[in-house]
């Protein structure tokens, strides 16, 4: 079982972010990807819908083998990392959730700014989160919608996104934000552009490292870390496999082969 493969799944290719973090720290473990594009966004998705894609993705990657399973995605970590984890309670099961607790520990001026989808911002766990971890600190939230469709589509700099994200930022800099959390995984491929618009002083956090650790820790646990060499990565996607094709190497510098995944 330690050179079977970790599944890793997100509505789109925001996962990707996460799915780097972990080949850096984990270079000997094979991954499988599987992107949910035919139905993103999930932000605006029922929690029933949600938890539905997230069981019949866990039973492919049951059926691919896979040793473990990442929700690199919030809002499939809000809605269905419960789920999960009661049908495959031996199963190691890594879910996301946005950083507040380092952003709160982080911050100097006490205002700490949360981008991330209305999905997320509107959930239990996330007020779960603010009320262990933030008591002491503001929070000011920004939903962003528009954003992930924009990533989604391989656009990180176009005049349309940058002005998009500008609209989302400048409140929370405007409210005296000096740390600030990335709560979805597409929007750590917006690090460059959002270096240029907020302050050199403003910390940007985002969980993908601490997801690798949490998984490295469980495989760990388990005495499931792969001795490698690792395969190369398999993809899936419910929406168009050329598509994935092209803005693969935008996101995760590799090429790979893309699948159609359609249950």
């Amino acid at each position: 079982m330690r050179e079977a493969p970790v599944g890793v799944f997100d509505s789109g290719v925001g996962g990707l972010s996460v799915l780097a973090e972990i080949s850096r720290l984990l270079p000997d473990e094979s991954l499988l990807y599987v992107a949910d594009c035919g139905h993103i966004p999930y932000g605006e998705k029922s929690p029933e819908f949600i938890r539905q894609r997230c069981r019949l993705v866990a039973e492919f990657f049951q059926q691919q083998g896979a040793k473990a399973m990442v929700l690199a995605c919030n809002t499939a970590t809000v809605a269905a990392v419960a789920d999960l984890r009661e049908r495959y309670p031996h199963w190691p099961l890594v879910g996301m959730e946005p950083a507040v607790k380092p952003a709160a520990a982080a911050t100097r001026s006490g205002v700490v700014g949360v981008l991330a989808t209305t999905g997320t911002l509107q959930s239990a766990k996330f007020a779960a989160l603010l009320d262990r971890f933030a008591s002491d600190v503001r929070v000011v939230t920004q939903p962003c919608p528009g954003l992930v469709e924009l990533i989604e589509a391989g656009d990180l700099d176009s005049p349309a996104l940058r002005q998009l994200l500008q609209g989302y930022v400048e409140p929370l800099l405007a409210a005296g934000c000096d740390t600030l959390i990335l709560g979805c995984t597409h929007y750590p491929f917006l690090k460059p552009l959002l270096a240029h618009m907020v302050p050199p002083a403003v910390a940007i956090i985002d969980t993908g490292a601490a997801v690798a650790r949490q998984l490295q820790r469980l495989l760990g646990e388990r005495d499931l870390l792969a001795r490698g060499p690792a395969q190369p990565a398999q993809f899936w996607t419910s929406g168009s496999p050329a598509h994935l094709v092209k803005i693969l190497p935008m996101l995760w510098n590799k090429s790979d082969s893309v699948r159609s995944f359609d249950l």
